[in-house]
């Protein structure tokens, strides 16, 4: 091939044309796909989160069953204390060392009423937490089905295009290589500032692909004429000739069928 330099204006129209389709092939691939991946992220994302949910919500059972256990063992050294002091009890001298037991005996009683109390809550809080624990492990295996029906469903277009879409790729690398930088830089502009990344777009029934403005018949001429590059001046497309598109397309055509 002629340095880029050297190439014609209509072989620079034909390559960036070219460069065009497949990229608008690989658009039409990725969009097959849709939000599927975005999808499946957000869906591992939610998966990941419940999960993380269950391991605080054991993580708390197992902290309040401990706090269960430590006023168990108080309400026992308190049983203990209490048999103790009616034992010293009986051999006090005095009312005052009578009532002073009696008022320990008192405060261990207190002490279990204080701990029984804390125990029933704490086992309220169990079950309670138990209640979220199911409805979130339910929740999951929920998302958990859902996940692998999309991932499944990605798996599937993914078999199907992928390889396309690589060799698609490789190509469109390829067409870049043997254009100007400074016009594969232009046409990335283009495709980037518009809505469905069509950056060269032939002329159709007299205006520019996809767009109601007329473009003047002098002007139509100088794009048949492939001897310049002419951008529209409503969208800022390259535009080419609706033959020359034509041409192109067939070529292109035979080679997407081979991938």
């Amino acid at each position: 091939m002629a340095k880029k330099n050297d190439v014609t204006v209509e072989e620079k129209l034909r390559a960036l044309y070219n460069l065009q389709l497949v990229d608008s092939r690989i658009d039409e691939i990725r969009n097959v796909r849709g939000e599927l991946p975005l999808e499946v992220e957000d869906l591992e994302d939610e998966v990941a989160g419940l999960n993380t949910r269950l391991e605080k919500l054991e993580a708390d059972i197992e902290v309040i069953e401990n706090d269960i256990k430590s006023k168990k063992n108080l309400i026992d050294e308190s049983k203990t204390s209490m048999k103790k002091y009616s034992e010293q009890q009986k051999n006090v001298r005095n009312n005052r060392e009578f009532n002073a037991l009696s008022k320990e005996v008192e405060f261990q009683e207190l002490e279990i009423e204080l701990a029984e109390k804390n125990i029933k809550e704490y086992k309220a809080q169990i079950e309670q937490k138990k209640e979220v624990i199911t409805k979130t492990t339910e929740r999951v295996e929920e998302r958990k089905k859902h996940l692998e029906h999309k991932k499944n469903e990605l798996d599937e277009i993914l078999a199907e295009t992928e390889k396309e879409e690589q060799a698609l790729i490789n190509k469109s690398k390829e067409y870049e290589q043997n254009i100007e930088e400074r016009l594969v830089k232009a046409y990335k502009r283009i495709r980037t500032n518009v809505k469905n990344g069509l950056a060269i777009v032939p002329v159709e029934r007299g205006a520019s692909g996809g767009s109601y403005f007329t473009i003047p018949p002098q002007v139509i001429m100088e794009i048949a004429g492939r001897k310049k590059i002419i951008t529209d001046e409503h969208s800022g497309r390259i535009l080419v000739d609706e033959e020359l598109a034509k041409e192109e397309q067939e070529k292109m055509d035979g080679l997407f069928n081979r991938f």
